[in-house]
């Protein structure tokens, strides 16, 4: 089985902004150093590498003790069995346990069907006897809820959480992992953005799948078409200047320059763009390969992001779990105080 499928439709091209990047450890010019009014973290891709994320973790305790929480971008488990579900609960409960937790569902929690039994993967005889809406099930138990959008606040910080609705592959044979966004996802993201954006707070959106053309990886063949509404999610989105979205499932290297960017969106009046930030991954590191496809990072390998939110910037923060050390940050000035 291939880690992910190849996806065949297209979108639309979107100019791409410039990035302003400081080295870890440095305070942006004009501005002393604060107390943040919320500090996070967002990791993705767990994908059943507990040992990792234990050790992502600890780390996060030890960097944010006073966090507000953890926003997961998808993948949570290998495959979306229950007993995988399982299995990262009680890596929670043995702790250190953040605070809040965000959890946006991924492509791997979709992953039941190709097998016939946890150990036999049997892709002819897909879905093997699974249903779409046992797959949602066990996701909507697991994160508490029973909607696969939802809405929480890290210190008074709003964290929307978006996804996936449908699991294409029993609408069309022809697709997989692509995300479908209903009509109502679409207003109530609409309607929170507006919401928050009247209230002069910075909103954080939470995805797995990245949008096109914005951070690493997302112009490489496997990324450029994960949407089926890339359009109006990115008119949604590209309307506001003070939204970050956090995206995962390339597992693209922290490390490479194109880990943030500003996405600017024709049409939406906003020429400043908004931000998006690569979750990079807790299981096992990508990069180019330069033929439109992938290599392996080579090593150990376990990545995330902190972010803390001040009254004027959002500052984000890479950091290697595994090593333990900073690999780079952003300082992104909001365009109102809060």
């Amino acid at each position: 089985m291939k880690r992910r499928s190849l996806i065949t439709s297209a979108a639309g091209a979107i100019t791409l902004g410039a990035t302003t990047s400081t080295p870890a450890g440095a305070q942006p010019l004009g501005h002393p150093p604060t107390t943040p009014l919320s500090t996070f973290n967002v990791i993705s891709d767990i994908q059943g590498d507990l040992g990792d994320l234990t050790v992502a973790l600890r780390d996060i305790a030890a960097t944010a003790p006073n966090g507000a929480g953890i926003a997961v971008a998808g993948d949570i488990t290998p495959r979306g069995y229950d007993f995988e579900y399982a299995a990262v609960r009680q890596v929670l409960e043995r702790g250190p346990r953040p605070r809040e937790i965000a959890w946006a569902i991924g492509n791997h929690e979709f992953y039941v069907p190709k097998y016939a039994d946890p150990q036999t993967l049997a892709l002819a005889t897909w879905p093997n006897g699974a249903t779409e809406d046992s797959l949602f099930r066990s996701f909507y138990r697991f994160a508490g809820r029973s909607a696969v959008y939802a809405e929480t606040t890290f210190g008074g910080i709003p964290v929307l959480t978006i996804g996936t609705e449908r699991y294409m592959h029993y609408q069309d044979p022809k697709l997989w992992d692509e995300v479908w966004l209903s009509e109502a996802q679409l207003s109530w993201l609409d309607e929170r953005l507006r919401y928050w954006a009247g209230r002069r707070k910075p909103v954080m959106v939470v995805a797995h799948h990245p949008l096109p053309d914005t951070v690493s990886g997302t112009r490489n063949k496997l990324y450029m078409s994960d949407y089926l509404q890339a359009d109006a999610l990115l008119d949604l989105l590209g309307r506001h200047r003070d939204v970050f979205l956090f995206s995962g499932h390339t597992h693209w290297n922290l490390a490479l320059s194109d880990w943030y960017v500003r996405r600017v969106v024709p049409g939406t009046a906003n020429l400043d763009g908004f931000s998006v930030v690569n979750t990079g991954a807790v299981q096992t590191g990508f990069t180019d390969n330069g033929q439109g496809g992938e290599n392996t990072v080579p090593g150990v390998f376990n990545q995330g992001l902190q972010v803390e939110v001040h009254r004027d910037r959002v500052v984000v923060k890479a950091r290697d779990f595994a090593a333990g050390r900073w690999l780079k940050q952003v300082s992104v000035p909001l365009a109102t105080r809060i």
